[in-house]
């Protein structure tokens, strides 16, 4: 198989020991295997260290642990940091990929010299029944339909160091991910997709992103504070959010019969 490059893949990870092993073995089970796989347990409490020493013999992995809560994007921002790959990819502790999702995105990447890409995905439920529904990505996703949502599902978002550096998520408890990728296609320009499917996003009942009227309130912050909209602009955009996210953006889920 061709070598594109070695993709650092982010693991933020805490108290996620019902799903974490499994979350891994998404990576193991790979078919591309120049990966190295950066976990950052945040001070879990549950036995999600205990399960992590089963895959210290994989030189691959790499495990760090933070002796208090910190937060997910400190999480994610240690791996980064961390990171030695040509790329960087995201996979939360309780979601999954499928075999082919590296190397069909790095074909992608390399055949049209993008610097970031990112593909279609399917919703499991807590316990990981499949339930029958895809979130259909954007063949082609520009800076200004990013402002509007998040288009991008971040368990397969990647995009290449060589061509952008490092970016790292902003100092933001929810939403950061959101304003990642505003970088990255600030950036390196607008963002094409895989359409296929290529990851599994486990919807559970009591996820950070769960609690609508919060994370609105993270919407503004990110045109407030890190696009630097003025107050103004910032609550027109968010009306503009409002409308896209429920009126436009629920168009991308697709029932699997």
């Amino acid at each position: 198989m061709e070598d594109f490059g070695k993709v650092s893949v982010v693991m933020p990870a805490y108290n996620s020991g019902r799903f974490i092993t499994e979350a891994i073995a998404s990576v193991l089970a790979q078919t591309y295997s120049n990966w190295e796989l950066l976990i950052v347990d945040d001070a879990s409490t549950d036995a999600t260290a205990e399960l992590l020493q089963n895959f210290r013999q994989d030189d691959r992995i790499k495990i760090f642990r933070f002796s208090e809560n910190k937060g997910t994007q400190f999480s994610r921002n240690k791996a980064i940091e961390e990171a030695s790959g040509d790329f960087i990819a995201f996979l939360d502790a309780d979601d999954l990929w499928k075999p082919e999702k590296l190397y069909l995105q790095l074909q992608m990447m390399q055949t049209n010299k993008l610097p970031a890409c990112f593909s279609s995905y399917e919703l499991i439920s807590e316990n990981g029944q499949n339930l029958h529904t895809k979130i259909e990505a954007l063949s082609l996703l520009s800076y200004q339909k990013l402002q509007k949502a998040n288009y991008v599902g971040n368990l397969t978002g990647i995009y290449d160091v060589r061509q952008l550096g490092k970016i790292f998520a902003p100092d933001l408890k929810k939403r950061q991910d959101w304003a990642l990728w505003l970088e990255v296609i600030r950036l390196g320009g607008a963002m094409y997709s895989i359409r296929e499917s290529l990851a599994y996003y486990r919807v559970r009942k009591n996820s950070i992103s769960g609690n609508k009227l919060e994370m609105l309130r993270y919407n503004y912050k990110v045109y407030h504070e890190i696009l630097g909209f003025s107050k103004a602009k910032s609550l027109l955009k968010m009306c503009t959010f409002l409308w896209e996210q429920f009126f436009v953006k629920s168009r991308q889920q697709i029932r699997l019969d």
